[in-house]
Formats: C-alpha cells, sequence, structure tokens
C-alpha cells in the first residue's frame, strides 16, 4: 500500500482515487522504529489498517459482542430526519476513516451530497469499495483520497469549499487522548471554512465487562486484527515478528477512561529490521491502540473547545453511544 503516490489538483478527476505522498516510506519506517524502540514499545493505530486489516475491522463490526457499530447505526436509523434538517441537503461529504464507505452511503438518500469525499489510509481498500459506489450514485462527484488524515487534512483543489461536513463516525476519535483529540478537533474545525460542520460517532462510557468484551470478542477476530499489525510492520520495516510469538490483550481502564490494546511477547526474543533490532523479554507488550471512552457532556466541551458550537446530541436508549453534529463557529 505505502509508499503513497503525490497528488495534484491536475490530475484529480470525479472518478479518481487521489494519492498522498507525505507519509514517504522512509518516514513511516523512522517512525514505527522510533515507536518499537521506545519504553514501552507502540505502534499508532493507523498501522492496523492494511489491506486485510480493514477486511477484518469490517468482520468485527458484525461481532455480537462490538456494539458501537450496531448502536450507532441505530440511532441514525431513528433521529435520520433530525439529522438531516440539522445538517441540510447538498452538503460536500468527506468521509474520514471511510473503509468500505457503508457508513456514509446510508445517508446519501436522506443528505443528498453534493460531492462525496472519501478519505482512507488504505488507499488500495479505498478503491476497491468505492468503485460499485459511483456505478449507484452517478449524479454525486466522488473522489477518492489515500491520506494519513491523522497528521495533515490538507485537501486537493478538487474538494469543494462550499457546505463542507466532515463525518466522522465509529467513534474513531477515541483513537487520539484527549489533547491530541482536541488538536485534531481544531484542524477539522480549520479546514470545515466559513460554513463548514461536524457530523461525529462517540462511544460513551459504560460497565467495564461490556467494554472489555467489544474488544477481545469469544471467536478471536480481533485478536487477528490486532495480530495483523505484525505482518504490515515486516512489510513496512523488512520486519521478522513472528505471529505465534505474540499474544492479543485488550482491556478497558477505569483510571484512563480509555481501551488498550496490546501485542504481549509469548517469549523473550529479539526483532530484527533494516538498520535496527529490539529484544523483547517474556510477557513485555506494544501498544497498539487506544480507544478513549467520553461522557456526553465531557465531549461536548471538548468540541467547544476545538471551535465548535450549535451543538446537537442523539442517543440509544441505553446512553452507550452518541452521535453530534456541530457547527464551526
Amino acid at each position: 500500500m505505502l509508499p503513497l503516490q503525490n497528488f495534484s489538483a491536475s490530475r484529480a478527476t470525479a472518478a479518481d482515487l487521489v494519492l498522498d505522498d507525505d507519509a514517504d516510506a522512509d518516514t513511516i519506517r523512522a517512525e514505527l522504529q522510533a515507536g518499537l524502540l521506545a519504553t514501552p514499545a507502540f505502534t499508532a493505530p493507523k498501522y492496523l489498517y492494511d489491506a486485510l486489516g480493514s477486511k477484518l475491522f469490517e468482520a468485527i463490526c458484525l461481532l455480537p459482542e462490538y456494539y458501537p457499530t450496531r448502536t450507532e447505526a441505530a440511532i441514525f436509523d431513528a433521529n435520520l430526519a433530525a439529522i438531516a434538517q440539522a445538517v441540510g441537503l447538498g452538503a460536500t461529504l468527506i468521509d474520514l476513516g471511510a473503509g468500505n464507505c457503508a457508513k456514509a452511503v446510508r445517508l446519501f438518500p436522506a443528505l443528498q451530497p453534493r460531492q462525496y469525499v472519501p478519505i482512507d489510509i488504505s488507499a488500495d481498500f479505498l478503491a476497491q469499495a468505492l468503485a460499485p459506489i459511483r456505478s449507484r450514485f452517478p449524479k454525486i462527484e466522488m473522489t477518492g483520497i489515500g491520506l494519513d488524515f491523522s497528521s495533515s487534512l490538507d485537501l486537493p483543489d478538487t474538494v469543494s469549499q462550499e457546505k463542507r461536513l466532515f463525518f466522522y463516525p465509529g467513534s474513531s476519535i477515541g483513537n487520539f487522548a484527549p489533547a491530541q483529540a482536541e488538536a485534531f478537533l481544531r484542524r477539522i474545525r480549520a479546514a470545515c471554512g466559513a460554513d463548514g460542520a461536524l457530523l461525529i460517532g462517540i462511544d460513551l462510557i459504560k460497565e467495564k465487562a461490556i467494554l472489555d468484551a467489544a474488544y477481545d470478542d469469544a471467536l478471536g477476530v480481533t485478536a487477528a486484527f490486532n495480530l495483523n499489525l505484525l505482518h504490515h510492520l515486516n512489510r513496512l520495516l523488512g520486519a521478522n515478528f513472528e505471529v505465534r510469538d505474540w499474544l492479543h490483550r485488550a482491556f478497558y481502564s477505569p483510571q484512563q477512561s480509555r481501551i488498550e490494546m496490546h501485542l504481549e511477547a509469548r517469549r523473550s526474543l529479539t526483532v530484527h529490521w533494516h538498520g535496527g533490532q529490539r529484544y523483547f523479554a517474556e510477557g513485555e507488550r506494544i501498544h497498539t491502540e487506544d480507544s478513549y471512552k467520553y461522557t456526553a457532556q465531557s465531549f461536548i466541551e471538548l468540541l467547544g473547545a476545538a471551535g465548535f458550537g450549535a451543538i446537537r446530541k442523539w442517543t440509544d436508549e441505553r446512553g452507550w453511544f452518541a452521535i453530534m453534529h456541530a457547527q464551526a463557529l
């Protein structure tokens, strides 16, 4: 998948997948090596999403333990008219972490976007997902973008400046620590322009047992998703990780209000890659992902600090999940 190719407005059309070259191979290797040599070792969660990782995440969303996807979908179904009224018709719908684009596509009939701009770090997976959607909705201008939006929201000129609606479902904002989340929301606010807005899903704090099960399912699909990171690291770094040497660990930390995911060494071992190596003792971990949980009020305050206002909120009956629409101020 990486390195990505450079994008330019001249080659971007409604039928193109626009690719970004900010994350070149040397930069990626340097970032990964720094994380693996840190104490404790870590990798950014974006590296979970190669082509196979994206497909495994699709499977996770179907699991009975993984409530966020179906709960969020139920909120949209129950409140679609009100959400559409808040959003308005004819927006430039910018789908952050679009994946298979299914969540945004479900909103097309109600929102009737003028332009659809799915963005995902897994460019190959996005290209495959977008092709049939273009055929189904030929009247909607579409430009897919392969981009690590966690570090940049610089969009090509083909993305309309008018009535931008950034769509960030699934509580993916939880992958950022709160201070990082505020900084990221500020970048979205800056990219909104004068009349833009944000439509975002937020996972809310709930019982630890429910949260633990959602990230450590009985079938082991989340474990496979986490362990697949090692294959991705082998490709990106030329490393020699062996999946059988590692265990998936995931748990909710009430003190941090977050799920933590780790890979734990089953035995003492040394991992080598081009230009480096690291010894891992038995039981030592690589921190692969966090997923912070919020109260509705704490997230409203976070949106306010990032420059958003006129916030509307919809939740499920149990108060497990929330969708918020926030206007750029």
